[in-house]
């Protein structure tokens, strides 16, 4: 029981859990369980519920938080826990608790997934991936990270808040959706159109529903897992407009982002794109991510992929886990 540590990639929509070996060759996942966020009214009580439920003892554990880590008290982006580190060490009953960024789990999963565990869009798959390497995701919100060195040299690790970078639009449409978001929510970020509930801000706007100021609800949205029904469907112009713009403003973004980290590697990670996978390979995704002007041959001579690995935020936090073992 001492070489196992209990692993979490805690995020917006679900809480997943897992134990890892320390001792063991490379890093693992055992025992992986979800809870989604209906079930449990803290991270704590989520947590005990997995300990509980597999009888583990772990003496510590690594948790990857979709919030920024800046000192003992966390409070979640994108859900309603907050809790503070040190208590929740003594109630779980752990010798140390690590917390880091849910994207710099993923980051540090990165050069430990295989060929198999990512899709190119773009350029050649190396294993690991060439760095510098931007990691980007849609999911709940918009996750950005930095992984740079190699394993030559170690890798190092920069977790960022790039997802509230401010949205840059670059036609009419997309200057009629940061004007319909600067109605909802003042302020337009790349998250309030890269995550789940962006896709339906996009598709909304497009379908000329009048915006409303939040917190209120919004009428006449549909949820994103309906417009990429829809859209998938081949008999809704509409959805297949939301989704087709939402991939173009993926790939400006995500090239926005790796100009700045002057990246080789971008890996797209979140569940979002998962879900319409061909769709997403066949969209103007690359186009807008070359789309830099004088630099882009620069941005073609990128390598760009999509992981399909199920759990990248676990493996990260196994690998993480290793790292902190002394």
């Amino acid at each position: 029981m001492q070489n196992l540590a209990l692993i979490g990639d805690i995020g917006g929509t679900n809480a997943r859990f897992a134990l890892t070996d320390i001792s063991a060759p490379k890093p693992e996942i055992l025992h992986e369980q979800t809870e989604s966020d209906t079930e449990f009214h803290s991270l704590r009580d989520a947590a005990r519920h997995y300990l509980e439920s597999t009888g583990a003892k772990p003496a510590r554990a690594v948790l990857a938080i979709a919030s920024p880590i800046e000192s003992d008290d966390i409070t979640l982006t994108n859900r309603d826990w907050s809790f503070n580190r040190r208590t929740l060490q003594q109630k779980l009953g752990l010798d140390d608790l690590r917390l880091i960024n849910d994207f710099a789990a993923i980051a540090w999963a990165a050069p430990h997934l295989a060929a198999r565990d990512r899709q190119s869009i773009h350029g050649a798959l190396t294993t690991p991936p060439n760095g510098p390497v931007t990691l980007i995701g849609a999911g709940t919100g918009l996750g950005v990270a930095l992984l740079t060195g190699s394993s030559a040299q170690g890798w190092h690790v920069v977790p960022t808040e790039g997802g509230h970078a401010s949205f840059a639009p670059t036609d009419d449409d997309e200057r009629a959706i940061a004007a319909w978001l600067v109605v909802r929510h003042g302020r337009v970020s790349n998250e309030r159109l890269l995550s789940g509930h962006g896709l339906s801000n996009i598709d909304a706007c497009l379908r000329g529903i009048q915006p409303v100021a939040a917190p209120a609800p919004q009428t006449g949205s549909r949820r994103s897992k309906d417009v990429v029904d829809a859209a998938l469907s081949g008999k809704d112009g509409d959805a297949e407009r939301a989704l087709a713009r939402f991939c173009r403003i993926y790939g400006a973004v995500a090239g926005d982002a790796a100009l700045l980290h002057g990246a080789n590697t971008v890996l797209i990670a979140g569940g979002v794109v998962l879900h319409f996978l061909d769709f997403f390979r066949a969209s103007d995704f690359m186009d807008a991510f070359a789309a830099k002007g004088r630099h882009r041959d620069y941005m073609l001579r990128m390598a760009v992929q999509v992981i399909t690995h199920p759990n990248p935020g676990l493996l990260g936090a196994a690998v993480a886990a290793r790292a902190n073992q002394g």
